[in-house]
């Protein structure tokens, strides 16, 4: 009997050491949130819609127009921010537990999974609980600093890091992704679906590779059709945020770990991309006064 007991007092002591350390992260997360204005959450239905590309132009854009940014890739498994904006190497750690992110720039600050693997190629074999801890540890660790918007990009569907992110994040703006055709809306309008059952902010919905402008005459080939993000946004009655096209400056740029929107010479989706940040700029700023004001 002494055993037993000696047993449950362990485990007691235990799941208490566990929650006061659950409540101290907890309070660091929400140090580290008071500290940043505008938290965008970029999520699809599936991937190979180019989810990655859309959170990271839109996070260069924003940094571009001076705004401090900060570029959290929240992809476990294939994380690929690093490799959009050329960023090698590992996270350094200061002071103690303290992560400092990578700069991309003077305004943009980046942190991905793939910055803590000794080896880039090297999978990452974990289930929902390690990958729920390491989100958090992203937010709660990292010195982030004084941020006008936080990116955070997602993997595709709507499993353990969605969910991780609204929870922790949860005054979150959510960009949804999609590609015209029918493969794609019918994931995304389970995305959608989702996020209503989370009671997540839904900013709109962006159709990526809506038309290619041929390089030779510039006319507009609807290679995977065209109109289906935004039929799909009128459906559920949410904000149309624009329509990127498919266009051979943005493989070059990626291919260079440089954001299309950083590129010197103008092309099509470049001016989308750019579109598209002064829209959600607006968006977010008109949806964080709404809330404010709904709440004094």
């Amino acid at each position: 009997m002494a055993k037993k007991s000696s047993c449950a007092s362990c485990s007691s002591s235990g799941k208490k050491e566990k929650s006061a350390s659950m409540a101290l992260q907890d309070q660091l997360i929400s140090s580290t949130l008071a500290k940043i204005k505008y938290k965008i959450f970029v999520m699809s239905g599936k991937g190979g819609v180019g989810k990655s590309s859309i959170a990271t132009n839109l996070a260069a854009a924003l940094a571009d127009q001076g705004y401090k940014v900060g570029l959290l890739d929240v992809d476990i498994h294939g994380p690929s921010v690093p490799h959009l904006l050329g960023i090698k190497g590992l996270l350094d750690v200061d002071r103690g537990k303290i992560i400092k992110p990578k700069k991309f720039s003077d305004n943009l600050s980046v942190v991905s999974m793939e910055s803590l693997l000794q080896d880039p190629d090297q999978a990452v074999l974990w289930r929902g609980p390690m990958k729920t801890s390491a989100i958090r540890q992203f937010v709660a660790d990292v010195d982030w600093g004084e941020l006008d918007f936080l990116v955070v990009d997602s993997p595709p569907g709507t499993g353990d890091e969605p969910m991780t992110v609204l929870k922790t994040i949860p005054d979150a703006m959510c960009i949804v992704v999609t590609t015209p055709q029918e493969v794609s809306l019918a994931d995304v309008r389970k995305a959608i679906n989702f996020l209503q059952y989370a009671k997540a902010n839904i900013l709109g919905v962006v159709e990526n590779m809506s038309g290619l402008v041929c390089p030779h005459c510039s006319k507009e080939i609807n290679l995977f059709k065209k109109g289906g993000g935004r039929e799909l946004a009128q459906k559920y009655g949410l904000e149309f945020l624009g329509a990127i096209p498919l266009d051979p400056a943005t493989v070059l740029a990626a291919d260079m770990g440089k954001p299309v929107v950083l590129l010197d010479e103008d092309t099509p989706a470049k001016k989308a991309f750019l579109e598209l940040a002064q829209k959600v700029n607006r968006m977010v700023r008109e949806s964080f006064e709404t809330v404010s004001s709904t709440h004094t």
